[in-house]
């Protein structure tokens, strides 16, 4: 990160497309969203990345889901959160609005497609507050990360 070796704040695990997904619930969760956006995404949902944050150390900073050809082309990424309630920051990648914070809690999902993950960037930020585990599941198509 910016030319340096850093930890990661949280537990990472990364499923490809043939990859068996850890529990089966997951990749029937896989289906449902591809059968339900297949006509506005126009592809199916791929992969699986799973991040455990253990607890309110545990953050990711300000990105957009932009490796791939999700740096020059509309896709979408939908991702389903499980366990603890966290707050996910968004904001306009160009200077605006200060930032817009949404709870997430068990089973909350946010899709994020168009050009959104171009020009609005997201985060976990870090909480003083006592939280406990939570796993994103972040499901995408082909070649977007």
């Amino acid at each position: 990160m910016y030319e340096r070796v850093v930890e990661v704040p949280r537990l990472l695990s990364f499923f490809g497309a043939h990859d068996l997904l850890p529990h089966p619930k997951l990749a029937e969760a896989r289906s449902a969203l591809s059968a339900h956006y297949a006509a506005e995404l126009g592809e199916p949902f791929t992969t699986a990345g799973l991040c455990y944050y253990r607890d309110g150390q545990d953050s990711v900073a300000w990105h957009g889901d932009a490796i791939g050809r999700g740096r020059k082309e509309d896709t979408m990424v939908a991702i389903v959160s499980l366990g603890a309630p966290r707050h996910l920051a968004l904001r306009p990648r160009r200077p605006g609005p200060s930032p817009v914070h949404k709870p997430l809690g068990h089973g909350d999902l946010i899709v994020m497609g168009a050009s959104c993950q171009r020009t609005w960037e997201h985060a976990i930020p870090k909480t003083a507050r006592s939280v406990g585990p939570r796993i994103s599941v972040q499901f995408r198509p082909h070649d977007v990360r």
